[in-house]
């Protein structure tokens, strides 16, 4: 499986994921500023390794220093982190794991710790936060194992792979956890426009996996739902609200509706660290918009007529009314999830808050 962040030494590597299928290529980044770059420009996507890259930004931008004393180096990381904050607005896990690399940063200077001793506890923190949402996908793979019957056409939208985490995925986690025990599992992945992480991602991830897959566009899901041929949706999420309510890649929310209408159950998988209490439904989620021209072209080519105007929001809101279950690392939540999902959550281990 290939590494989507990793850290090497003195730089933070990803794949570049605008270039799959067709190329595995990887970014090197050796400032701050260029993790930046990279998660605005969706070299690297997907909310929990948003958050890994994120984290790893951190360290790498305070390995960077050339800080004398704690004090400077204090005002350079918080702009760091305000620098690392501001690429994309939806995905909670980039604000989680800036949060945890704050916390170990302000806990260290008030232990007295030297401008040397900083930069190694940052660079171990945000080399945990990578081995813990690897191991959460596993753990995700294995509790949503359990919802997925012996022969199953599961349906799936974006990428919630590898690709978007450390590792394994959360969405394909449950696939490939399913897989793993025994489950003879048939993909349909939505093309997802439009960026095409299905299509691109997904496609490619699971057919490396030698997992049968059947891409389709978006607009065909209900057809399929129609003539009986989806047992299960499985999708990801970038950022779960207190009360269940679920912001995902556009299109998640039509098929959230589709699944209710044909009795389809539809399942969420995700670490806790995309659960944000401090957001009470999905109308306080804020919802990023994205450069028009990722709906108006495919690469240099102009497919929509000019002079048209463009909407092009990144996610929509699926309300928790719609969502059978939410798979975690710490089991499966269920309605009602303001009770549900904080318990989970009191319930996790410390190294996980």
């Amino acid at each position: 499986m290939l590494p989507t962040v990793a850290w090497d030494g003195d730089v933070v590597s990803m794949v570049d994921q605008r270039k799959l299928p067709a190329k595995e290529v990887y970014v090197r980044c050796r400032t701050a500023q260029e993790v930046a770059r990279a998660i605005k420009a969706m070299v690297i996507r997907g909310a929990p390794a948003i958050g890994v890259a994120a984290a790893m930004g951190v360290a790498l931008g305070v390995k960077r220093s050339t800080a004398h004393g704690t004090k400077q180096l204090t005002a350079e990381f918080f702009k760091i982190c305000d620098l690392l904050a501001s690429t994309r607005p939806t995905a909670v896990n980039l604000f989680w794991a800036i949060e945890r690399m704050k916390r170990v940063f302000s806990a260290a200077v008030q232990a007295g710790a030297s401008v040397e001793e900083l930069k190694a506890r940052l660079e171990a923190e945000a080399a945990r936060i990578h081995d813990e949402d690897v191991e959460s996908c596993r753990a995700i793979g294995r509790h949503g194992a359990t919802i997925v019957p012996e022969q199953a056409r599961v349906l799936t939208h974006c990428n919630a792979g590898a690709l978007a985490t450390a590792g394994y995925g959360t969405a394909l986690g449950v696939i490939r956890g399913a897989v793993e025990v025994g489950r003879r599992v048939e993909v349909f992945a939505d093309e997802t426009r439009p960026f095409l992480q299905g299509a691109r991602l997904t496609a490619w991830e699971l057919i490396r996996d030698g997992i049968p897959t059947t891409v389709i566009a978006d607009s065909m899901a209900g057809s399929l739902m129609q003539h009986g041929r989806v047992d299960l949706v499985v999708v990801g999420a970038d950022r779960i609200a207190a009360n269940g309510d679920v912001a995902n890649k556009i299109g998640t929310y039509s098929l959230a509706v589709l699944a209710r209408e044909h009795s389809v159950p539809f399942y969420v998988a995700a670490p806790l660290s995309t659960v944000d209490l401090a957001s009470p439904d999905g109308a306080s989620i804020p919802i990023e918009e994205r450069n028009q021209r990722e709906l108006t072209h495919v690469g240099s080519q102009r497919l929509a007529a000019a002079g048209a105007s463009v909407w092009n929001p990144a996610f929509d809101i699926t309300p928790a009314a719609y969502v059978s279950g939410i798979v975690t690392e710490h089991g499966i939540a269920r309605p009602p999830y303001a009770t549900s999902l904080r318990a989970l959550i009191e319930q996790r281990t410390p190294a996980l808050t």
